[in-house]
């Protein structure tokens, strides 16, 4: 009797554990908008833009506190909110958008706090070169969509890279600060 019921406790956790699985997201590329700051003439102020084409995907397992990101982004949708500036960006002497059409970032959840990740442990793609970027997630939520009727998680992230690394050194010369900070906000509905 203690082995039949212990044989059907094992196999209620093992098709609970089945019934847990990760759930895939698409990221939402209309509430998505991976942004940054940069150095303009050395300090004598900040750019700021946004890359307005992105697509990609957040699979999250909440039980086993583990998930992964891939997010690809369109280099020539940048967006300073200035045309000059834009087509200056796209240019060979920074993302090169015609050789490098695009960008990419994948990556781990890691270091899960309540069920949350808090972190990314990923690699960025830029220009054709590979860099560890670790994402830090300020803030991480997951809600009912009202109205897809499915799972919508975001999240708000942040990092600095040296734009320099990734072969954007322009201004370099003149003493602009290489440094960049990535901020990104990001929604993502789960499959159906």
């Amino acid at each position: 009797m203690i082995r039949t019921t212990l044989l059907a406790t094992f196999l209620g956790l093992a098709a609970c554990a089945a019934h847990a699985a990760p759930t895939t997201y698409i990221i939402d590329p209309s509430h998505t908008f991976p942004s940054f700051e940069a150095d303009h003439m050395g300090g004598v102020s900040i750019w700021r833009g946004k890359f307005n084409t992105n697509s990609g995907t957040v699979v999250l397992d909440k039980a086993a506190g583990a998930g992964s990101v891939e997010i690809v982004i369109d280099t020539a949708s940048i967006d300073f909110g200035h045309d000059g500036m834009n087509e200056h960006a796209r240019a060979p002497d920074y993302f090169d958008t015609e050789k490098h059409p695009q960008a990419r970032y994948s990556g781990k959840l890691v270091d899960f706090v309540e069920g949350k990740p808090t972190r990314v442990a990923g690699t960025l793609t830029l220009r054709g070169v590979s860099k560890p970027v670790d994402l830090k997630i300020n803030s991480f939520k997951c809600i009912p969509h009202p109205l897809h009727k499915r799972e919508l998680c975001g999240a708000d992230a942040i990092a600095t890279i040296q734009r320099d690394e990734f072969g954007i050194s322009a201004g370099k010369d003149w003493g602009f600060d290489m440094a960049v900070t990535l901020r990104i906000q990001v929604e993502a509905v789960a499959e159906e």
